[in-house]
């Protein structure tokens, strides 16, 4: 609880940059602006250290979620889905959300990024961006003119083992969609394996990729456990940054910048909490407007949600025995190194040849309630995700204090074509299902819609739509930043992160924000 009857102490210490937050964006800015030695940096980052053997091991990702590497948000009643909350799980640690998630790396599709330059964010096409993913990825088996091999970001094919994510992808092709063997090369369109974040079967967090290697240097300081309650300004210029720890608040001061890399809900709701957002909003919240910017508005999320079946096949839902834990342990393989969605592939509903507007998960195990239920029999099944909604959310102040958590409204389906879309995902997964791969290991259904009719999918959509953990737009490039990612009106304020993207990707969010951060630190390099 933060005390504010005591007057904040001021460090001694003086920074040229204070990055807020320590998750996929945070960590690369971190690290690079410290390679060099006459900068110094400090990273704040609200949760804890990332040192946990449960972090390491990527079947446990799920059971991550409610715990203390949670922030724990759940959204606002979303109106078409008769005023559901969806659960919204966030990494609280270093590393961010890429120490908890599934640890896909996907970058989406090339004509994301060229929308973007299109639409103003210059420097941001996806031949600009390009260099920028091959410098941070050192990818294990592609080396071509998409790939890297010499980056911090482990990129590897999985080594479960497990060939009967073979069964879904076999499935998927006797439905008609294509092979891929590489969903970040010349082609983004078809079914097949995805490569992961990891390093001979452990997870590759942004903090393991960027951070643990650069801990030692003595320009960069690392401060967790600390939740930054607000920027401090002198005018419209960021010269540090209000810090509660442990009930204290200190204030660390900048002499070159303020970046805020705390993701599409936390760093909009910080600028919020500065004085920078919609005025009226601010105001009704009894804050001083110091610059009335649409911060928080443009939500984008991809929606998604499984149709699952029991099977009498052997899967994920059990796996944890003592055997799983000596090879994980010995070799960094086996079913331990698995996220229980190797596989999957995206694809049109409208027979586009290369923009996809769906993506499939195909899933090894009994997942259900947001991935929160406990496993209670054999399951397997397919997860559906929205490319390219068009729907629009929010994120807002729930109070002006700073450890009350925010107002998210994602606004799921207000948009008629999104639901046509959701309706089309459902009945392609529900097709691949039916394929003589697949069909015979489906026992009974569990979790899938009463028919194929469009009223019965729509409730089924309704009741079980979930998030697919992938929020950006919320201080979007050309409304809240300009293209050098700089707070419209501000000086020596940038934010870095996902919240920045103009529109959202298909695909998930991580490789991108990755990408961002570096192409950002060379910016401030500059």
């Amino acid at each position: 609880m933060i005390n504010h009857s005591k007057v904040p102490t001021v460090s001694s210490e003086v920074f040229d940059y204070i990055v807020v937050g320590g998750g996929a964006a945070g960590s690369v800015l971190a690290a690079r602006l410290s390679e060099r030695a006459d900068v110094s940096v400090l990273l704040i980052e609200a949760g804890s250290s990332d040192y946990a053997p449960e972090i390491n091991v990527p079947l446990a990702s799920m059971q991550l979620f409610k715990t203390k590497f949670d922030w724990d948000y759940c959204s606002e009643p979303e109106p078409a889905l008769d005023r559901r909350s969806i659960y919204v799980p966030r990494g609280k640690t270093l590393g961010g959300s890429t120490s908890i998630n599934s640890m896909l790396y996907l970058r989406g599709n090339p004509a994301d990024y060229d929308e973007w330059a299109r639409a103003g964010a210059f420097g941001w096409s996806y031949e600009e961006l390009l260099p920028y993913f091959i410098k941070s990825e050192r990818n294990n088996r592609w080396d071509d003119r998409w790939h890297g091999r010499g980056g911090p970001l482990a990129v590897q094919d999985g080594r479960s083992g497990l060939s009967e994510f073979d069964w879904f992808i076999d499935a998927a092709i006797e439905a008609g969609h294509p092979r891929n063997d590489d969903f970040n090369g010349q082609s983004q369109m078809g079914v097949g394996y995805y490569q992961l974040m990891q390093h001979r079967g452990v997870r590759c967090s942004a903090a393991h990729a960027y951070l643990h290697p650069a801990h030692e240097r003595k320009n960069l300081t690392v401060k967790a456990n600390a939740l930054v309650t607000k920027v401090v300004l002198d005018g419209m210029r960021a010269v540090g940054v209000a810090v509660d720890r442990d009930g204290a608040e200190e204030i660390y001061r900048a002499d070159r910048e303020v970046i805020l890399s705390a993701g599409s809900y936390n760093s909009p709701q910080l600028l919020m909490l500065s004085g920078i957002g919609p005025a009226a909003h601010l105001s009704g919240m009894g804050l001083n407007v110091v610059a009335d910017l649409p911060v928080g508005e443009g939500l984008q999320d991809h929606p998604m949600l499984g149709l699952i079946y029991l099977t009498d096949e052997r899967t994920l839902s059990f796996a944890g025995t003592a055997e799983d834990f000596r090879q994980f342990q010995t070799e960094g393989r086996g079913p331990l190194t698995s996220n229980a969605v190797e596989a999957g592939g995206f694809l049109s509903t409208q027979g586009h040849a290369s923009i996809p507007d769906i993506q499939l998960y195909f899933c090894l195990a009994l997942y259900g309630n947001a991935g929160l239920m406990k496993p209670h029999d054999e399951g397997l099944g397919i997860a559906v995700n929205l490319m390219k909604p068009l729907s629009r959310g929010r994120v807002s102040l729930r109070s002006s204090r700073p450890d009350a958590k925010p107002r998210i409204l994602f606004n799921y389906f207000q948009e008629i074509e999104d639901r046509k879309v959701a309706l089309e995902g459902v009945r392609t997964a529900l097709e691949v299902c039916q394929q003589p791969s697949l069909r015979g290991r489906l026992r009974a259904p569990y979790l899938i819609p009463k028919s194929p009719d469009s009223t019965d999918i729509w409730k089924f959509v309704q009741e079980n739509i979930e998030t697919g953990h992938h929020p950006v737009g919320t201080c979007a490039i050309g409304t809240v930043v300009d293209p050098q990612l700089r707070v419209l009106g501000m000086d020596g304020l940038r934010v870095v992160d996902a919240s920045v993207m103009p529109s959202i990707i298909r695909g998930n969010t991580t490789a991108p924000v990755i990408a961002i951060a570096e192409r950002a630190a060379d910016i401030l390099n500059q």
